[in-house]
């Protein structure tokens, strides 16, 4: 799908957790490619194999690319986005509701109609045009130009177009928790690059442990620096960040792929990495993007006004120090 999301998440399993059976239960394991990136399965599913759990695993692949992709230009999305339909499916409507509930808490910087601006500034496939028209780009961007119709997805303009890749990763990793609990799975971890879902405990028998990497410029290591580890046994995972995907301009400005609907420009500022805990992975992965979208001072004011967010954000310090904000919520999760 080429579909690692326009925030692509950043964390890492801890390797190690996954070698040994120290809790006497069963676990399968089952690796590959999901979504266009790394796909890890751990689960003490029932009465099936690895290659059985595999193949359930890649139909719900072809399922979740086949409706929300924007790089298949045959996908459900695509076709609504070049006005050839107008019936939405489950998963665009889902999506589409919760960026809803996710953006009324954005003053308007968390928006799914997005994608012409993506596309614009060279983040979805496309080439950046040289010098982006944005005034003209922001007249078909907004929320309030598309709503639901029962199963009807209806434009107040036709330009009007849905990216879901803030989103789609982490409701798929929903859905494949969904799917290793149809398998009788009672403990369990699953991971579609680095967005996570997981339930109860590994072999150990402890809390699943999760590593959030050290968000400097370039950093496309896989795991060897991480800024901090998180234990968790329940709830869905995500992290934003505009450290892997972005680049210089001609004016050797950074243009990061985390964009302002508002003004249509890149969101660059001292928050470098934000990851949520939250009851789904879509939630996370929606709020990840919308909290890095705010920007430093209003992420943490926001965060503030949400006793129950659980929230890690590291924060640029002076020279190549970082600073860290973790919400009360989110505390408990921290190891030390």
């Amino acid at each position: 799908m080429g579909y690692k999301g326009v925030f692509g998440s950043l964390i890492l399993l801890v390797a190690g957790l996954l070698a040994g059976c120290g809790s006497g239960r069963q676990y399968t394991t089952v690796d590959g490619v999901m979504l266009g990136t790394t796909l890890h399965v751990v689960a003490d599913v029932r009465n099936t194999t690895s290659q059985e759990l595999y193949r359930a695993v890649m139909d719900l692949d072809r399922e979740a690319k086949a409706s929300m992709s924007i790089f298949d230009e045959g996908s459900l999305l695509s076709r609504l986005n070049r006005n050839e339909t107008d019936t939405v499916d489950r998963h665009i409507a889902f999506n589409l509701r919760l960026a809803d509930s996710i953006g009324a808490l954005s003053d308007g910087r968390y928006d799914v109609t997005v994608k012409p601006l993506v596309e614009a500034w060279g983040f979805a496939g496309k080439q950046a045009a040289a010098h982006p028209n944005i005034d003209s780009i922001l007249a078909f961007v907004g929320r309030d130009k598309v709503r639901l119709e029962g199963n009807r997805l209806v434009k107040s303009d036709p330009r009007v177009q849905l990216d879901f890749n803030s989103v789609a990763k982490g409701y798929t990793v929903d859905l494949l928790a969904e799917l290793v609990e149809g398998f009788g799975a009672e403990n369990y971890i699953v991971n579609i690059g680095g967005e996570v879902r997981c339930r109860g405990v590994n072999r150990q028998g402890q809390p699943w442990r999760i590593g959030v990497e050290t968000p400097f410029d370039g950093n496309m290591t896989d795991g060897e620096y991480l800024q901090r580890r998180i234990r968790l046994s329940e709830g869905g995972l995500a992290t934003s960040g505009n450290y892997r995907r972005y680049y210089l301009d001609a004016d050797g400005n950074k243009v990061a792929h985390t964009l302002d609907p508002r003004t249509g420009r890149s969101v660059v500022s001292r928050l470098l990495s934000v990851t949520v805990v939250a009851p789904t992975c879509a939630e996370a992965d929606a709020l990840g993007t919308m909290f890095l979208a705010l920007g430093a001072d209003d992420a943490l004011a926001t965060a503030g006004r949400l006793p129950d967010v659980k929230v890690y954000f590291i924060l640029a310090g002076d020279g190549d120090s970082y600073e860290e904000y973790v919400s009360p919520a989110m505390k408990p999760l921290i190891m030390e």
